[in-house]
């Protein structure tokens, strides 16, 4: 296959992910504040859900990453 091609496809999965991957982040931390700030006496474990969520969402992005890699680098 073309090797630009395959670079740009690369490149726009990363992008994607990584964006997808923020608003992600940033929709979970605003819902987790929020009920933080309703429940305070829950704040201790919304706020381990909250980290939980974060490395399932990171590790999609990751292996968005490995992907794209393995695209460049095998193809």
């Amino acid at each position: 296959m073309d090797q630009g091609i395959i670079a740009l496809a690369a490149g726009i999965g990363v992008a994607l992910a990584a964006g997808l991957a923020a608003l992600a982040i940033g929709m979970a931390g605003s819902h987790a504040f929020d009920a933080m700030a309703r429940q305070p006496e829950m704040a201790g474990k919304i706020q381990g859900l909250y980290m939980a969520a974060i490395v399932f969402i990171e590790a999609c992005a990751i292996y968005a990453l490995v992907v794209a890699l393995l695209l460049l680098f095998v193809f």
